[in-house]
């Protein structure tokens, strides 16, 4: 059997479920990325060799500790480049991800990537989240893009309310966000009480001390 390549082992040691097809659109990524990132700056520079590590890795923290069934719809406020939305998209081919941004160039970027890999569950659309009307969702997902204090407010009113009938199973709507550093001055002024998930419990590697996960239920 062919070895996986170095960058995909990271993806691998945690994550055993992915189809031939899933590594083939997770492999294309780097290429795709740094060809990209010559162009239009949507990852760090000093960043981009650790792409794997630092953006999807970390964007599939998310798919580690939730699962969302066939049908879900999720926002990704403030994507950038496509985290977690790309990824996340990749780990639930039956899920569907509409990709915001303020920036269109860089929503240019996820475009040409989702279709060159094939993703048919992603849409975008150049706008802030506060500015959305008429659309629900039922789940909010945001990289460090803004304080939990704004981006409680921008995703609240698009988050459709509790789960319905037979939807025990899954975990209730609400904003998941990846955050990194001391969260305590910034969790009091949202006046939210959100689920803290250190992502160093879940992916035991020294990039991801300090980096948690939150989790704000509607």
């Amino acid at each position: 059997m062919e070895k996986t390549p170095t960058k995909l082992e990271l993806i691998t040691k945690y994550f055993s479920e992915f189809t031939s097809g899933q590594m083939t659109q997770l492999a294309a990524l780097d290429e795709l990325y740094s060809t990209w990132n010559t162009k239009i700056n949507v990852i760090s520079r000093k960043d981009i060799d650790s792409l794997y590590e630092k953006h999807i890795l970390h964007s599939l923290s998310i798919a580690a500790v939730f699962n969302f069934p066939a049908g879900t719809e999720i926002i990704d406020i403030g994507t950038g480049g496509g985290f977690p939305g790309i990824p996340l998209a990749i780990f639930f081919p039956d899920v569907q991800f509409h990709l915001v941004d303020s920036i269109a160039k860089k929503l240019k970027v996820v475009d040409d990537i989702a279709a060159t890999i094939g993703l048919t569950n992603v849409s975008t659309e150049h706008t802030r989240a506060e500015s959305i009307r008429n659309r629900k969702f039922d789940f909010a997902v945001s990289r460090a893009v803004a304080p939990l204090k704004d981006l409680w407010q921008w995703s609240k009113p698009l988050l459709r309310g509790t789960k319905s009938a037979g939807e025990e199973d899954r975990p209730s709507n609400g904003l998941i966000c990846l955050k990194g550093g001391d969260l305590s001055l910034e969790i009091q002024e949202s006046r939210t009480r959100p689920r803290i998930m250190e992502i160093s419990e879940i992916f035991p590697e020294p990039y991801f001390t300090e980096k948690f996960m939150l989790y704000v239920p509607v």
